[in-house]
């Protein structure tokens, strides 16, 4: 990838949701909401505080993310579309489904 974001900026793949609903009905894509979940494909070093001190990422390439509904701007970059979006407004990372049953 010929981008990487500055300071505490996120690049973000969208995650596809499905196109069913639980009880089994076909979701048309005019109906279907841009999904909130995504990949993190690169990360900023990081924000600095006022003493110029780093502040580390909590996330990084490869997390799988729950971010706003509205958050992010939307770039293409090689032609993909991704988000670019300040880690602020990422809520969490969504961890491996295996693992949190184990928890």
């Amino acid at each position: 990838m010929a981008f990487k974001p500055l300071h505490d900026r996120v690049l973000v793949r969208r995650v596809e949701s499905d196109e069913k609903t639980k009880g089994g009905l076909i979701i048309p894509d005019s109906a279907k909401e841009k999904p909130a979940e995504g990949i993190v494909v690169s990360c900023g070093e990081g924000a600095r505080k006022d003493s110029g001190e780093l502040i580390d990422m909590a996330v990084s390439a490869g997390d799988k993310i729950l971010f706003g509904k509205w958050s992010g701007t939307e770039v293409t970059v090689d032609g993909e579309e991704l988000l670019i979006m300040k880690e602020s407004d990422i809520l969490g990372i969504i961890e491996d489904d295996a693992a949190a049953k184990a928890a």
